[in-house]
């Protein structure tokens, strides 16, 4: 496995004052090569009984397994929102089983989501974003859990959401909840398998032969509530499957707030785009494009309203709202380029365009072009003057050729 390297973070000069005095005798150089057994080890000594595991999913049973290894006594936690998967479920039961413990559940308010649910429905959370419904089954009950410890051990890692997550450090003064002696700096957050590859994690379990959730075995890679949860293809990045209908920077529930790293990605990202030769799509800095191919027409949004315009037009077109930064679009280059070539070549008869629709742009892109999250892919047929949008998540080659033959 990846070595965990320590890089105690703070995010306010109160928390940077806070870290020696909250950390105590955690050093970085002692971190240094630590395995994630080790960091689990000097996690459980120092705390004791007011250190938990938060527990969810694969990451959190490699976790659990760790601290069995240590010998320490060890606590977990984890939250039911009320709205997970049965698989989940028997997952909780076989860990208990499978380790001799017993899991804190922590409840969301009855009374708040009972207000929520009969406000807004069931399932708003597809129409206003997740954010509500995240704050009231998920964070709140965290909160209250968390101000009973000193210290937490989350199964985060930094390759589960590159945009999001690619700063996490293994130990830290929680930038975003309290513990148990109350205010800022009064939780330590520690994330042994920060610096540890997914696959990595899935290869300990495997030689561990641990429990795991039955919906692994059916493309779901990360799991949480079942609205809101749902398979992944090959190619596509694990957090894919969460909050779908939503673009890829959303797609976090609020848990772990203090690690997003949008100022830090945004930074990144500009820099890279300068380095490369500054402009994207829509000629401002951003991220270095993609999709740029001799058969991809790069169009801008006075192209983009003549599509709209017409009601014949000589030629189909397909066309891709894309965001250079969403590593969702990055996956599907290869795929779409191939098309391209495809569709543009001999016979193919066909256009193949795309749009940047971040940014300023984003806004048109709802609107008009059906845009929720990226990427989106559009065809324009020849003698339809709306749009049709691709339902599908496979983004293959085939998949989407087949959708551009029925309909053209």
């Amino acid at each position: 496995m990846a070595s965990a390297t320590a890089s105690i973070s703070s995010h306010s000069v109160a928390l940077r004052d806070l870290k020696a005095a909250r950390i105590g005798a955690v050093k970085q150089q002692e971190l240094q090569g630590a395995s994630p057994l080790e960091i689990m080890d000097r996690a459980l000594a120092m705390f004791g009984s007011d250190i938990a595991i938060a527990f969810s999913g694969a990451e959190d049973v490699a976790l659990i397994e760790y601290a069995k290894l240590t010998g320490r006594p060890f606590r977990v936690f984890s939250l039911d929102t009320g709205r997970l998967n049965p698989e989940t479920y028997q997952l909780f039961d076989k860990v208990e089983k499978h380790y001799g413990i017993r899991i804190e559940y922590m409840f969301p308010d009855a009374g708040e989501v009972q207000a929520l649910v009969r406000a807004k429905g069931l399932f708003s959370f597809y129409e206003d974003g997740h954010q509500e419904c995240c704050r009231a089954r998920k964070v709140r009950p965290l909160r209250r859990a968390l101000r009973g410890l000193r210290a937490w051990i989350t199964g985060q890692r930094k390759d589960q959401s590159p945009g999001t997550r690619a700063a996490i450090p293994v130990v830290q003064v929680d930038p975003s909840f309290e513990g148990l002696a109350g205010g800022a700096g009064s939780l330590v957050k520690w994330n042994p398998v920060a610096n540890v590859d997914g696959k990595d994690v899935w290869t300990f379990l495997r030689a561990m032969d641990v429990p795991v959730n039955a919906l692994h075995a059916q493309g779901y890679v990360s799991i949480g509530c079942e609205p809101c949860t749902r398979p992944v293809l090959p190619g596509q990045h694990e957090r894919e499957g969460r909050w779908w209908w939503e673009d890829a920077k959303a797609k976090e529930c609020g848990l772990h707030k203090g690690n997003i790293d949008d100022q830090g990605g945004a930074a990144a990202a500009a820099a890279a785009a300068h380095k490369a030769g500054g402009a994207n799509g829509n000629g401002s800095a951003g991220a270095p494009d993609i999709f740029e191919s001799s058969g991809v027409v790069s169009l801008t949004r006075a192209g983009v309203e003549n599509l709209l315009r017409l009601e014949s037009r000589a030629e189909p077109w397909l066309v891709v709202l894309y965001a250079p930064w969403c590593p969702f679009c990055q996956a599907m280059e290869a795929s779409y380029l191939e098309l391209a070539e495809r569709l543009g070549g001999a016979g193919g008869g066909v256009k193949v365009g795309k749009f940047r629709a971040d940014g300023e742009q984003k806004a048109f892109a709802q609107q008009e072009l059906q845009l929720q999250s990226f990427p989106t892919i559009l065809l324009f047929p020849s003698r339809t003057a709306r749009p049709i949008k691709y339902p599908s998540e496979k983004r293959d080659v085939d998949s989407l050729l087949a959708f551009v033959n029925s309909l053209r």
